[in-house]
């Protein structure tokens, strides 16, 4: 069935783009016939070392990248994109030294904030003065558990001008899963904060703060960066902490030194979810992750210099750090801290006009959460600033695509995405000069291979679902996983599965118009009866009925088989009976199919997530099967799980 066509970009709106304008360049430049997406994205992908090149020279990366582009290697893992250059990817984010603003920040608490760039040039200035004080040098690992804050990009930029690896999380971490993040890196400074604010409440982070300091030996120096409470009591402080106006007031503002470095020089380290094991320590390169965040905001996504980018994101996200790189295009990056639904759904689309926001990023979840409380910022907001409208995290589902249209901006440009921590970048992702269907991501990455494959490694026709694959190596390959010198774990989480291929643990199908269709996660995937269908399709029907807030669907082992089980939240607990039972099977049946439908239907009060507000399918699974959740405190609410443990319905 051919899908609905939701926008299209006008002819002027593509002739302006960037990416019409990067096109122009490799006609001239190559002599390559490439005049629209599909022919640049098959250009890119066969010369890899061109397109890299000259995505590095069209967004004018300072640097020198040395004559070398790509280096191919005996696999994926031992291939080089720019063996030869050096960077320093702080100055490639600071670029911009005028008053002009370069953060906005909005918490929930009512404190706001707009820092220029000539003053984020003067803070990271003193910042990192005083961390080369305290003898911070290339390589060293400097760690934030703080709230999304201007401060928070001051520690990063600081931290990297020097060669340092930064890694953060939020302040919800509790200290289990702060230790189990940081603990494996082995830090020198740790800056902390002393509140945050969420739902309406102020939770303490000081009375955390000692356990933490206490698991982080190599630690030096803790330094408290005062959010609700300017005032930080004597008492929070110690001869290891140390307040920031103290670890900075010493320094004058000058000139910020930018040292260069490899172009596999280590930026961040990022972690999974944690959730079925330890959190895997991803160090992702510096060069490879400013240069694929590039591609994707300026060609993607066609951000322009001072234009206003958000996301809906906590430091303890892989959004966090692609929100940051928006400033290496020049654009204002817009931060908001606290609950996106305090004091109710509207906030975020307050913050769009108050801000003039033009890229505005959030959840699929966030956007279904807009719909079942009714609300329709079309009516109640100008939104004129907003011209894309973003969404990854999980699948936004069809309906949410027309929700969007209907309810909160007619000719706003949908651009679902989908990759992830692993390689801090999208796999499939936007296109500014093509239509956009409802239910589909748009196109896969520009210099990625993508591909759909069955189980034995062979494409997939187009309708036909199979696992997400990348056939080239790109730039944001993880350099390593911490700790792993021989390579076996980094191997085997990404390549074990098909030989010479990135296996990104996704179910996907391609759509005729050269889309991507995403399914859930594959280890999520249902196999009743041995057929394999994707929990988004029970999610797009079940999450169509107004009694149903949220659901998340498994599979459970019984009778020597594995049946489905869905459980709900309903929008009136304790109402679920066999008419609402037979409600949900019968939309099931009629809007996917027969072995979609739920064998077992269960309701429960809430259910378990992760602090980027994804539902953890397989700890629900877990804990069904009555296995044990290796690193439950890596969910924001692990109690949650405690009412599946033997479920009175799965008896």
């Amino acid at each position: 069935m051919a899908s609905k066509k939701l926008w299209k970009p006008s002819a002027a709106a593509v002739e302006s783009s960037a990416i019409s304008s990067f096109m122009a360049r490799v006609r001239e430049r190559h002599d390559a016939n490439v005049d629209d997406f599909p022919s640049l994205h098959r250009w890119s992908v066969e010369n890899l070392g061109d397109f890299w090149a000259e995505a590095w020279d069209f967004f004018g990366v300072i640097g020198d990248r040395g004559d070398r582009a790509f280096e191919p290697g005996a696999d994926l893992i031992d291939a080089r994109f720019f063996p030869d250059a050096e960077l320093n990817v702080a100055e490639n984010l600071m670029r911009r030294n005028d008053d002009t603003a370069a953060i906005v920040f909005q918490g929930e608490s009512g404190i706001a904030h707009e820092m220029t760039w000539a003053e984020l040039h003067r803070q990271v200035s003193t910042m990192q003065q005083a961390m080369r004080a305290h003898g911070v040098t290339s390589g060293d690992r400097v760690v934030a558990w703080l709230p999304n804050l201007p401060a928070t990009y001051v520690v990063m930029l600081a931290a990297a001008s020097l060669g340092a690896v930064f890694s953060s999380c939020s302040p919800d971490f509790g200290v289990g899963g702060v230790l189990d993040r940081f603990g494996q890196i082995e830090p020198v400074l740790l800056f902390a904060t002393d509140a945050y604010a969420y739902g309406g409440k102020h939770h303490d982070c000081l009375d955390r703060l000692g356990d933490i300091r206490a698991g982080l030996p190599t630690v030096t120096t803790t330094v408290l960066v005062p959010y609700l409470d300017e005032e930080v009591s004597e008492a929070a402080l110690g001869d290891d902490v140390t307040s920031l106006a103290d670890f900075v007031g010493g320094f004058d503002p000058a000139p910020v030194a930018f040292e260069p470095f490899p172009f596999g020089h280590p930026w961040y380290v990022l972690f999974s979810s944690g959730t079925t094991g330890a959190p895997k320590c991803i160090v992702h390169r510096a060069g490879g992750v400013l240069l694929k965040h590039l591609s994707e905001h300026r060609l993607h996504f066609d951000v322009r210099p001072g234009e206003r980018v958000f996301y809906f994101t906590t430091a303890g996200w892989m959004m966090w750090n692609w929100l940051a790189s928006a400033l290496a295009s020049e654009a204002t990056v817009v931060l908001y801290d606290g609950s996106p639904f305090e004091p109710d759904g509207n906030r975020l689309f307050d913050l769009v006009d108050d801000t003039g926001i033009c890229l505005f990023g959030i959840s699929a979840k966030f956007i279904d959460g807009v719909a079942k409380a009714g609300l329709e910022p079309m009516r109640t907001h100008d939104l004129s600033s907003m011209r894309l409208m973003c969404s990854t995290g999980s699948t936004l589902l069809p309906e949410s695509f027309e929700f969007i249209h209907r309810s909160i901006k007619a000719d706003v440009h949908v651009a679902s995405m989908s990759g992830g921590t692993d390689l801090c970048g999208c796999l499939v992702a936007g296109d500014p000069t093509s239509p956009v269907y409802v239910g589909e991501i748009q196109r896969p990455a520009l210099g990625l291979q993508i591909d759909v494959v069955d189980d034995a490694g062979a494409s997939c026709a187009p309708g036909v679902a199979g696992e997400l694959v990348c056939r080239t190596p790109f730039p944001s390959m993880p350099l390593r996983f911490w700790g792993d010198d021989d390579t076996n774990r980094y191997r085997a989480a990404y390549f074990d599965e098909f030989e010479g291929m990135w296996h990104q643990g996704d179910f996907a199908e391609w759509t005729e118009h050269g889309g991507v269709i995403m399914h859930g996660r594959s280890d999520a995937t249902l196999n009743p009866g041995g057929v394999r269908i994707g929990t988004a399709e029970i999610y797009r029907q079940v999450e169509q009925l107004h009694e149903v807030l949220e659901a998340v669907v498994i599979g459970q082992e019984h009778d020597g088989d594995t049946r489905v089980v869905l459980f709900v939240v309903l929008r009136e607990p304790g109402t679920l009976d066999d008419d609402l039972r037979e409600r949900i099977r019968t939309q099931v049946r009629r809007g996917a199919s027969p072995r979609h439908v739920p064998a077992v239907i269960a309701e429960v009060p809430e259910l378990p997530k992760t602090r980027s507000g994804k539902v953890v399918e397989l700890a629900v699974r877990d804990t069904v099967h009555g296995r044990a959740i290796k690193n439950a405190h890596a969910l924001a609410n692990a109690e949650a799980l405690d009412v599946f443990r033997n479920h009175p319905s799965l008896s």
